[in-house]
């Protein structure tokens, strides 16, 4: 059985572009409907996507959760609490983490009906003539619209090495349902999603192995702070080896048998958990009709023009499917200027100043361009970091590892990029961006009155020690 309906808008994916998508062109008044095929653990609809589903929002409650644990077991001495026979319920708190996922994606589904957004739970596929075919268990239904946005996001990339069978040997979303902590657990990539998986399994006890195949640590981030980051996180007992190339994984009885190769030689590794981290891959298979063929670039990203439209007029793409961060927050704001486009605005979106953010501890963050990045292309530049140990707050909060690092352009004293690692740099780093979307100098935070004693405070002495005026530490 086939019906057809009519909408303004169609989106394919309901995750952090799509569903936010849906809901700005639905407050501009275009109808709008919005096609998700992700089922919850119950195989019920469950609007949000990758992010909201099996990655960001669960991996930070886990973290959360591990973080209270060994602050608990190993982290208050020095504020004069003793604690005794604290123990670790994983299935509470894996219960935790799910009660979250299910209140914000039931939130979800509160926001479509709110702003009056028509939900389609099944596999979306374009066709030609702007239609969009929807499979679901019961029947096939066909959508038409003006306009359609593809937004089903990526999913864990694979390697034959390490095939996963979800018991044994997983992927990201795999390690975020341990019904117990492992002893042992390797972890292939030691990128954003492997450092937060590891932490949280580390803290309750497991012993992590990271087997990261290339031999620069973090080379998204500046190498000061990949350097720090990389030195805490071995203090922390997370066993990082570099330049390591799986070569096999074989599941042996409730084991997983690992050998790779490193500089040294070849090694094998007898573990309880194997997570594969490697990367992600844009959502594109059976994502279109023979007929309505969407052009690809060499790595499989969806091809857009500067309005995020693909090479069929009326058809955009946004989030993981094309080129930029794999960011949640990345495909929410291209969500938003593709539905002002539809309704026949300009919007415009600064990728020069997109945040990323390692929710780790400690948090690292970043926006704007590295040291090495603006040397390597001559610009000339001036620096200044500023160390939490020297921070008050940091110092009351028993957390005092990491800095600020603040680059500016010697010429016109412009922010060209801020990195830190330090507790709450997830959130220090807004104040960064902010200031770089309006082309501040770092006088111009110089000269902004932070609040005493606040960790923000650490961004206001970068900025002045970037001319060597930093008031609480000797300057050079």
């Amino acid at each position: 059985m086939s019906t057809e309906k009519k909408f303004d808008v169609v989106i394919i994916g309901g995750g952090p572009g799509g569903y936010v998508a849906a809901i700005r062109c639905a407050q501009l008044g275009l109808n709008t409907a919005c096609v998700d095929d992700f089922s919850d653990k119950n195989n019920k609809a469950s609007l949000g996507g990758t992010c909201l589903n099996v990655g960001c929002i669960p991996s930070k409650a886990l973290l959360e959760s591990s973080h209270h644990y060994e602050q608990l077991t190993r982290g208050l001495d020095n504020h004069g609490i003793k604690v005794s026979g604290v123990k670790m319920d994983v299935p509470a708190m894996i219960k935790n983490k799910d009660e979250i996922v299910g209140r914000l994606t039931g939130g979800i589904a509160g926001l479509f009906k709110a702003n009056k957004v028509t939900s389609f739970h099944g596999r979306g596929k374009l066709l030609a003539g702007k239609k969009v075919e929807i499979l679901s268990a019961k029947k096939k239904t066909v959508l038409s619209a003006d306009s359609i946005i593809l937004a089903t996001g990526s999913s864990p990339i694979d390697i034959a090495s390490a095939p996963v069978d979800n018991k044994n040997i997983v992927d990201s979303t795999g390690a975020l349902d341990f019904d117990k902590t492992p002893k042992t657990l390797g972890i292939i990539g030691a990128g954003v999603i492997g450092l937060e998986l590891g932490s949280v399994w580390k803290r309750l006890g497991s012993e992590v192995t990271l087997l990261e195949a290339q031999d620069e640590f973090l080379p998204a981030a500046d190498k000061k702070i990949a350097a720090e980051a990389k030195r805490q996180f071995k203090k922390q007992g997370l066993d990082i080896k570099m330049s390591a190339r799986v070569t096999k994984a074989t599941p042996k009885g409730k084991k997983v048998v690992v050998q790779y190769e490193d500089n040294t030689g070849e090694h094998s590794i007898e573990l309880d958990k194997l997570i594969v981290s490697v990367g992600r891959r844009p959502n594109t298979e059976h994502l279109f009709a023979p007929e309505a063929p969407i052009e690809l670039d060499e790595r499989g990203f969806v091809e857009v023009d500067e309005i995020w439209q693909t090479n069929q007029a009326g058809v955009y793409a946004i989030g993981d499917l094309i080129r930029g961060p794999m960011l949640a927050h990345k495909a929410s704001e291209e969500g938003v200027a593709v539905a002002e486009v539809i309704y026949g605005e300009e919007p415009d979106i600064n990728y020069d100043v997109i945040p990323s953010v390692i929710y780790t501890s400690p948090e690292i963050a970043w926006v704007g361009q590295t040291e090495q990045q603006l040397t390597s292309a001559g610009i000339k530049i001036k620096i200044g970091t500023f160390p939490f140990s020297a921070s008050g707050r940091a110092q009351a909060l028993g957390d005092t590892t990491g800095m600020v690092k603040m680059i500016s352009s010697e010429e016109t004293d412009e922010i060209l990029g801020v990195h830190i690692i330090g507790p709450q740099a997830s959130e220090l780093i807004a104040e960064a961006v902010l200031a770089m979307e309006y082309s501040a100098s770092t006088e111009d935070i110089a000269l902004t009155i932070h609040a005493h004693p606040t960790l923000s405070e650490a961004l206001h002495e970068a900025a002045l020690a970037v001319d060597n005026r930093a008031i609480h530490i000797p300057n050079r």
